[in-house]
């Protein structure tokens, strides 16, 4: 699917890959759906999945664990409401092991700005009431995968009836990996040529936490 060299982005930025992915998510017929985001990015895709749905938008946060040295590269991830370090499968081939003890020391700082943003974002809310409903995890790309991964792994402890991943472009190599820890993926585009999720937006601006709280204020 969409394996051909594209030679301009894809997308015009986060809106208009969320108006678009938001039509296939529909066409799931998913009949009580939670819609979550994961930030930054996910947020704005979640926003609009949510109001195709007709349903609030909420954030699901997870960390990236890189090491201090090689920031562009995760070596684990964390998520909120697990202790689980899911470790990321490319640290090895980059030559980056940090060693169980400083992966530990790692972790508890992002653990620690993991719980800012969980304050940022939702403030005092509660996440939705999840168990035995359709939940609908968005972000704005798969690269790696192991962020997305830690996000999951923590959502299947709150036993969803089903969890559904939802990126407008996903790297094959994540996505193969990835598949099969989630009941459905929905993606627009799947390209060989991968390389980056900003390839393929033409505006990818990073965001701030405002924009954060902003897309998940009311429609």
């Amino acid at each position: 699917m969409d394996d051909m060299i594209m030679r301009a982005p894809a997308f015009a930025d986060r809106a208009d890959a969320g108006r678009r992915l938001a039509e296939r998510v529909e066409q799931l017929g998913l009949p009580d759906p939670v819609v979550l985001g994961l930030p930054r990015g996910g947020v704005p895709i979640a926003r609009c999945i949510a109001d195709r749905l007709g349903v609030p938008v909420e954030v699901f946060v997870a960390r990236k664990i890189a090491l201090p040295d090689a920031p562009e590269v995760g070596v684990a991830a964390i998520a909120e409401g697990s202790e689980e370090i899911v470790p990321s499968p490319f640290a090895g081939a980059y030559g980056l092991d940090p060693g169980p003890k400083r992966l530990a020391s790692l972790a508890a700082g992002e653990r620690r700005e993991l719980r800012r943003r969980v304050a940022a974002y939702r403030g005092e809310r509660a996440l939705p009431e999840l168990a035995g409903r359709e939940v609908v995890l968005a972000d704005d790309g798969l690269a790696t995968g192991v962020t997305a991964t830690a996000a999951v792994r923590a959502l299947r402890r709150w036993k969803p009836r089903k969890l559904v991943f939802a990126a407008p472009v996903c790297a094959p190599d994540a996505l193969e990996r990835f598949v099969g820890l989630v009941d459905v993926v929905v993606s627009l585009l799947i390209p060989k040529d991968f390389e980056a999720v900003g390839r393929w937006y033409e505006r990818f601006d990073q965001l701030r936490d405002a924009e954060v709280v902003r897309a998940l204020g009311p429609g």
